[in-house]
């Protein structure tokens, strides 16, 4: 199977006549067409999707699973989701189109911060629903991003930047569609898939993603837009285990990777792992594996 080329490599390989400096200035950004459902099935996406913002157009009938919702979508939509909010999209029509950009924080770093626009919060509107109309304005915005990619002027970047704004202002000004049916079934499995899902997502840990920002069960119900004691009974009763041994049990796991395939040095996989102090890295390890890191390092 040929090899899916990543956004990363394609951006290396683009841009890798420039120093690295120009290169962090310009951040990430692509733009890519939905393509159709094969045997009911979508395409591999190339992008890791725990690193970047993503705006999408989706045409065809299918349901967003969040935490615990199921919207529905019947016709069209245009979607928003950031690097710590997961969907899972099932489509209900085997006929699909629609478009996407991607791109990360860096691409923005000197125009705002994204997660100011409620779009971009967890408890904001993610998911607005289309007319027709609507669509058509939607899918000029991203024509007229294919045609500035694949341009060779050299301010493209921040048309780009101008056109990622129209399409989060369009969304922004349209009042949330009363049309999505919130349905409440599984609630309890789909908040425990997604609570999984972002721990997950937070590993392995690489030089790229320093440190992880989600260690405690607020922050993962902050992220859901939950209260932590929902997230507590839903996670204990599809898994059988506390919401805080299943972070525990995760760190402990990345530890002990971490001390046996990195050259990390202990305080610099205390600070990635997010404890503040070496020592309590030291008494968290101790604790459960019953030996310091250094003695686990070296056995």
């Amino acid at each position: 199977m040929e090899k899916v080329e990543t956004i990363e490599e394609m951006y290396q390989r683009k841009f890798e006549w420039l120093p690295e400096n120009i290169r962090n200035e310009i951040g990430h950004f692509n733009v890519f067409r939905l393509e159709p459902l094969i045997d009911g099935k979508s395409q591999p996406i190339p992008y890791k999707r725990r690193d970047y913002y993503k705006v999408m157009l989706v045409v065809g009938n299918s349901q967003i699973h969040y935490a615990d919702q199921v919207i529905e979508v019947k016709k069209q939509a245009l979607s928003f989701s950031n690097p710590q909010i997961p969907y899972k999209w099932e489509h209900l029509d085997n006929v699909r189109s629609g478009a996407y950009c991607i791109f990360n924080q860096h691409f923005f770093h000197q125009f705002g911060n994204l997660s100011q626009y409620e779009v971009f919060q967890p408890n904001g509107t993610h998911i607005f629903e289309l007319t027709d109309e609507q669509a058509t304005k939607v899918s000029t915005i991203y024509e007229r991003m294919f045609e500035e990619i694949d341009s060779d002027y050299m301010h493209k970047y921040d048309v780009l930047r101008n056109l990622v704004f129209e399409l989060l202002h369009f969304a922004m000004k349209m009042q949330p569609s009363s049309a999505f049916d919130k349905q409440h079934i599984n609630a309890s499995q789909r908040i425990a898939a997604i609570f999984l899902e972002l721990l997950e997502r937070q590993f392995p840990i690489d030089d790229a993603h320093p440190a992880i920002q989600l260690r405690s069960a607020s922050d993962f119900a902050t992220q859901l837009n939950v209260h932590v004691n929902h997230l507590n009974r839903a996670v204990k009763e599809i898994t059988q285990k506390t919401t805080s041994q299943l972070i525990t049990e995760r760190i402990l796991q990345e530890s002990k990777i971490l001390l046996k395939q990195s050259k990390w040095n202990v305080s610099e996989i205390a600070y990635a792992l997010g404890f503040t102090e070496v020592t309590h890295f030291n008494n968290f390890f101790k604790k459960h594996v019953q030996k310091s890191p250094v003695k686990f390092r070296n056995i």
